[in-house]
């Protein structure tokens, strides 16, 4: 009896809602409704999880997001419905039109793009497919491929894949369950940073493990149940103020800004590539974070931050990014790898590594303020691995060229000329305040641009 109740009162809201989109139209309103009598026996875990969602609250059934036209690619019969198995943003944003659109034109709906870099070709050489399948495309996303023999007409090397970056058949890019876990798509989980730890971690890229360490993240788990995290408004400075997480600085509302659901637009680096770059616009972006910031922080704290961070940054680029990259460029141009295939040299592997390992790591420390990933698992390693794993091994071509670009930054840059001097004469310069003169153009050209 109460499943006869429940189907007729979901009936008469669909009948309302399925009116005004042309996908939904087509659908008998009783089949949407037999959608939860079935999948609660079928599929329990499931169906609990949208019972007790926002969507179950507001009458958003299985047929409402997986509804589909009989010509879509992925469309297949269903008991008597034709719908998709896969929920993309495209369909997300029959709802969520605002957030969809922000969603797709991210920098994280472009996270697909890596089928075609460096990361999957080293993956799929090194590993093989299968481990491209579940290791980088579960977090950049796969090219979704239609198997016309498979009950659900998606082939099985590809789905199941919920990756930030997915290429979906319909054209559209993302995953939007990425982060709003399916089928609750709860807001205070995608709130949380466990919501970012799938793929935001590593040793390439490890934002959870720094932000863990740092106060911000010290803060928020000492003091979870402070956060108000069911909050329907969300708002840093009024509805919580005792931490931020992921979300709060990369998305979330502020009293000047409101949510977005690009999480680009408050970022002024690009941290990825092998030196760093100001992305288009950055100081908009600057400022878009430093409002977040100033909701818990005074202006003088946000500021001293981030002219120590845009230091930090300027002297990786260039002590250690611009001279190694000179260094492999001038190697590969002279033609002197043994091997054809990249990385398949020892050489490729190390500058690798001091970029997207160390280089990384080291950055990710200084933007988040985490003091050992600045540092130890960062600017130390970045060192190490310079002049004790690159220099020797460019060293072994017996170059003049090679050596000359090695001979003069040693001579002639004071970043680097420490190698040949006495540790004592070091040691006093630290004391005088003679070695940190040589970083002031660093700190100078971070206030200027500041």
């Amino acid at each position: 009896m109460r499943n006869f109740v429940l189907i007729g009162v979901i009936t008469t809201f669909i009948v309302v809602i399925f009116s005004a989109n042309p996908a939904l139209s087509s659908v008998d309103p009783k089949v949407a409704g037999e959608c939860m009598t079935c999948h609660k026996e079928k599929s329990p875990g499931l169906y609990k999880q949208w019972y007790e969602s926002q969507h179950a609250f507001h009458k958003v059934t299985c047929i409402s997001c997986h509804v589909a036209e009989k010509d879509d690619p992925d469309a297949y019969e269903h008991h008597g419905a034709t719908i998709a198995t896969l929920v993309t943003p495209k369909d997300c944003g029959r709802c969520h039109e605002k957030e969809s659109t922000e969603f797709q034109e991210s920098y994280h709906a472009s996270a697909g793009k890596i089928l075609d870099s460096k990361d999957a070709y080293l993956a799929h050489v090194t590993a093989g497919a299968p481990v491209a399948a579940l290791g980088c495309e579960s977090c950049h996303g796969a090219k979704v491929k239609i198997d016309e023999s498979s009950p659900n007409k998606l082939h099985r090397s590809t789905w199941p894949n919920s990756g930030i970056g997915r290429l979906n058949p319909d054209g559209s890019n993302g995953s939007c369950n990425a982060c709003h876990t399916r089928h609750s798509f709860d807001k205070a989980q995608a709130r949380q940073p466990e919501a970012c730890s799938k793929c935001h971690l590593g040793p390439d890229h490890p934002q959870k493990e720094v932000y863990e360490e740092s106060k911000h993240g010290n803060t928020y788990y000492t003091n979870i149940d402070k956060m108000n995290l069911d909050s329907d408004k969300w708002v840093v400075g009024e509805d919580y103020y005792v931490a931020p997480t992921c979300a709060t600085c990369h998305m979330s509302a502020t009293k000047n800004q409101p949510i977005t659901h690009d999480a680009g637009t408050r970022i002024a680096w690009t941290l990825r590539p092998p030196k760093s770059k100001h992305l288009d616009n950055w100081e908009q972006r600057r400022a878009n974070m430093q409002d977040v910031c100033v909701a818990c922080h005074g202006p003088g704290f946000t500021d001293g931050h981030f002219y120590q961070y845009d230091a930090t940054v300027r002297l990786y680029n260039e002590k250690y990014a611009e001279p190694a990259t000179a260094i492999l460029n001038t190697i590969k141009e002279k033609g002197l790898l043994e091997n054809k295939a990249s990385f398949s040299n020892k050489i490729e592997w190390i500058y690798w590594e001091l970029w997207h390992h160390e280089g990384r790591r080291a950055r990710h420390g200084a933007s988040m303020m985490g003091p050992d990933y600045t540092w130890w698992h960062g600017f130390y390693e970045v060192a190490q691995h310079f002049y004790f794993k690159l220099i020797p091994e460019a060293r072994k071509y017996n170059d003049p060229d090679v050596n000359k670009i090695i001979d003069d930054m040693i001579a002639n840059d004071p970043m680097h000329e420490w190698v040949n001097k006495p540790t004592e004469e070091l040691k006093a310069a630290i004391r005088s305040g003679e070695i940190q003169k040589i970083y002031a153009p660093l700190f100078e050209e971070a206030a200027q641009k500041n």
